[in-house]
């Protein structure tokens, strides 16, 4: 093949003009060819002290090369570099004519060397944004600074830093106590906890232990009361009868918690996978909190064998009035009245009545991934037409109207679901009555349609209150150490829980031990 041919195909006819053009004035510049060589070579030399701009020179021409070799053949390729490199001499040399004219970082700049470190122009910044929601608020507030962006990071001289984050006196970080072994800061959100979906278990009662007169437990369910249907034919009864007979409730602390422990003792229940012992009580403030943020409550947490026994403290109270021992009377009298009672005869009132009497059942469950032993005292029970028996929770309450609606089943309903949930108790009896004191009516509610009424009104959702319980048993076993006793409390300004390091032991507790 021809390749002369070729070289005109590819490149046009303006090819041939080019080179006789080229030729006519190497022709007519012979006479300064010497000048222009003595040129090309210091400008190769300036080109070669430039490392960088020589070897990019070298490698962009041996790239073009190449290219030329695969494509058209060797001697096209040796063309094409010739060529090129007839034109890359004349580049370079306008090139190092331009790096020695326009040379930026050269030392003899004078337009670099007068160039200010720091540049005269002001740094753009954005305009500040003024709320006019309060126009009469003069200087406070973020437009008091001079610069209209606010403090900055440093405080401003002159002003002290604020204490308590500017919530007064009551709330600032003043001395901890030195009990202080951890806290759970109550931070998450509603929302956050509704997502957690906690698995609890349905209650198993194991065994159960009645208290009677005089103080004596049996470990049977003697004391059990049966719950009276025709409880409406009581409509209108006064709750105040048998008041000046009544017997208070006395506070056994742990004396109580000790005829619990016996009572497992004396039925052989394994406390090797069990998680927390503790009566239901503990158990309906934790999951009440979840809510409920205004009532203070502590319980003791002692850890033996891997097992928390949650033991019940009493707060002390303020003295009660006539009047609040009359309205604590009244549900005691309310659970009489509807309960059957073999040693009252029909129309006799009601008398002698004595709080210290009571029925406990002792009852397995879990609680995500705790297994809970727990204590609950039951009201009364009920059976089916097949003669399977279940409980029934007896509570009061005042009469409801349009202010006092939205209470109850914020709160009340709470406490009410939560003590019959956590025992499987399935049905709740409410005695409504007046001030004075006297039954108005009755309801019976079931204890699985009590968040269905409050989840329309969004007044609280009882997964919450597992999902927060559960958060509260997981921190609460990982803290607390064997062999060590502790105090759970939850007081003002309610904002979390704190675990104190407490002295003792109750002896209830280590006698159950050591058997």
């Amino acid at each position: 093949m021809d390749f002369s041919e070729q070289d005109v195909d590819v490149f046009g006819e303006d090819y041939n003009n080019n080179n006789n053009h080229d030729d006519s004035r190497e022709s007519s510049s012979s006479h300064s060819s010497s000048s222009s060589s003595s040129a090309s070579s210091s400008s190769s030399a300036s080109s070669s002290s430039n490392g960088s701009d020589g070897g990019d020179s070298s490698s962009a021409s041996g790239s073009a090369s190449s290219g030329g070799e695969e494509e058209n053949g060797e001697e096209v390729g040796n063309a094409n570099t010739n060529n090129y490199n007839d034109n890359s001499e004349k580049a370079i040399d306008g090139y190092g004519e331009e790096e020695e004219e326009k040379d930026l970082f050269g030392s003899d700049n004078e337009d670099y060397c007068k160039t200010p470190a720091t540049s005269p122009f002001s740094i753009p910044v954005l305009p500040v944004i003024r709320s006019t929601n309060n126009p009469g608020r003069g200087g406070f507030g973020r437009g008091r600074w001079q610069n209209d962006r606010g403090a900055g990071i440093l405080g401003r001289p002159g002003y002290p830093p604020r204490q308590g984050y500017g919530y007064g006196t009551k709330f600032a970080n003043g001395h901890r106590d030195e009990r202080f072994v951890s806290e759970l800061k109550l931070s998450k959100s509603e929302e956050t906890l509704s997502r957690k979906c906690i698995a609890f278990q349905e209650p198993c009662e194991l065994a159960c232990y009645s208290r009677v007169e005089g103080g004596e437990v049996y470990f049977d369910d003697r004391s059990l009361r049966l719950f009276k249907r025709l409880i409406t034919e009581d409509i209108g009864a006064d709750l105040n009868q048998g008041f000046d007979t009544f017997i208070d409730k006395k506070d056994l602390g742990s004396e109580g918690f000790g005829d619990l422990l016996a009572c497992i003792r004396d039925k052989n229940i394994p406390l090797q996978n069990i998680h927390f012992v503790t009566f239901r009580n503990n158990l309906n403030k934790i999951l009440a909190t979840a809510y409920i943020r205004n009532e203070p409550w502590e319980m003791g947490v002692h850890k033996r064998n891997g097992v928390v026994y949650l033991d019940v403290h009493k707060l002390p109270e303020r003295p009660r009035s006539e009047l609040d021992r009359r309205r604590c009377y009244w549900g005691y009298c309310f659970e009489s009245l509807a309960t059957e009672d073999p040693r009252r005869v029909d129309g006799e009132g009601i008398h002698h009545i004595d709080a210290n009497v009571e029925y406990c059942s002792v009852i397995k469950t879990k609680l995500g991934a705790h297994r809970i032993l727990m204590g609950a005292e039951m009201d009364c029970c009920d059976s089916t037409d097949e003669g399977r028996r279940f409980y029934v929770e007896l509570k009061t309450s005042r009469e409801l109207d349009y202010h006092t609606e939205e209470r109850y089943e914020r709160e009340k309903l709470l406490k009410f679901w939560i003590q019959s949930f956590l025992a499987g108790v399935p049905y709740i009896v409410i005695g409504f009555r007046d001030d004075a004191g006297r039954l108005v009516r009755t309801e019976r509610l079931r204890t699985k349609d009590i968040t269905h009424r409050v989840k329309m009104k969004n007044y609280w959702q009882g997964g919450v209150c597992l999902a927060f319980a559960d958060e509260v048993l997981c921190w609460l076993y990982g803290t607390v150490k064997e062999n060590e006793d502790y105090i759970l409390q939850f007081a003002p300004p309610f904002n979390r829980l704190e675990l104190l390091q407490a002295q003792s032991c109750p002896d209830a507790i280590t006698n159950h031990v050591e058997q």
